[in-house]
């Protein structure tokens, strides 16, 4: 049974190494290169990556080595909506992970320009990755239904049209499945996509993913009113100032901590069908973090 903490300090560090040469090799305009480097390379738990790489750790670890540049390919889709996410156009934020938004850094254009190259190349990552063709095809749909038109960015979408209205739990819950839930959830089905699980297991890491992903956002909602900028490495208080629909604005501070527990329980729950054949432990970690 491997730890979380031990997890981490093991594969983020070869995670980050392959980032970086990767980055150097396949980007050769040299302030493009800087621009996408500079917002890859500013830290974070790397949470998504982290998620593919428990389900190898849990079912195949052996896996794990051929299966890194299919993580990596994850943190730069996740770092691409980052970068636009922080643009003037939508949150308009000048810190993130504790340094200068990109906007800020290299200016708008090659802000935009820097997303613009990350995502293309999470593709290219997936589909050089040293993986069986089929699984690569795959692997290439969940990620890009994910972050796509019908998910990740549809999510957004619905937050920016958002502002103007206030949402029921129901519609900021979907909100939230798209835009924070969907790339979580791909990251999950990547791993067990790889590992090639049955439907069960398969069915089981999916519900995982939807509660997860949920807790993960809440979560999120109420550091912004509890936290500072120097604990986040992020402006705070910026969604009551934006009039985002948030889990703390729509139930109250009490009432979001209700729902974060409710999520997180569900969320263990969810892995049940696993537990009879299955150390969950490593799964089951990330839920006792956002808890803490």
């Amino acid at each position: 049974m491997i730890k979380l903490a031990a997890f981490r300090a093991e594969l983020v560090p070869a995670l980050d190494n392959l980032l970086a040469l990767k980055l150097q090799h396949d980007v050769k305009q040299p302030t493009l290169q800087a621009a996408m480097t500079y917002s890859v390379m500013a830290g974070g738990k790397r949470l998504r990556p982290m998620l593919l790489l428990a389900v190898l750790q849990t079912f195949q670890a052996d896996l794990i080595p051929q299966s890194l540049p299919a993580a990596a390919a994850i943190e730069l889709i996740h770092t691409y909506s980052l970068i636009h996410d922080d643009l003037p156009a939508m949150d308009n934020d000048d810190l993130r992970r504790g340094q200068a938004t990109s906007h800020k850094k290299f200016g708008e254009a090659m802000a935009i320009l820097a997303g613009d190259g990350l995502q293309p190349l999470a593709f290219q990552w997936l589909s050089d990755c040293q993986l069986a063709d089929p699984l690569k095809v795959k692997l290439v749909h969940l990620l890009a239904v994910g972050a796509g038109p019908l998910n990740m960015v549809a999510g957004q979408a619905a937050d920016i049209q958002g502002e103007q209205q206030t949402l029921t739990l129901t519609e900021l819950k979907a909100l939230h499945q798209r835009k924070t839930g969907a790339l979580i959830q791909a990251s999950l089905l990547m791993g067990a996509t790889i590992c090639q699980l049955n439907t069960q297991r398969t069915a089981a890491l999916s519900d995982y993913a939807t509660h997860l992903g949920l807790a993960f956002q809440i979560k999120d909602d109420i550091l912004d009113v509890t936290s500072t900028a120097a604990e986040l490495g992020k402006p705070v208080h910026q969604d009551q100032s934006a009039n985002k629909n948030t889990y703390p604005g729509l139930l109250g501070l009490a009432g979001a901590q209700d729902a974060l527990q409710t999520e997180l329980t569900a969320a263990r729950q969810a892995l049940d069908p696993l537990v009879a054949s299955t150390d969950i432990s490593l799964l089951a970690e990330f839920l006792t973090e956002l808890a803490n």
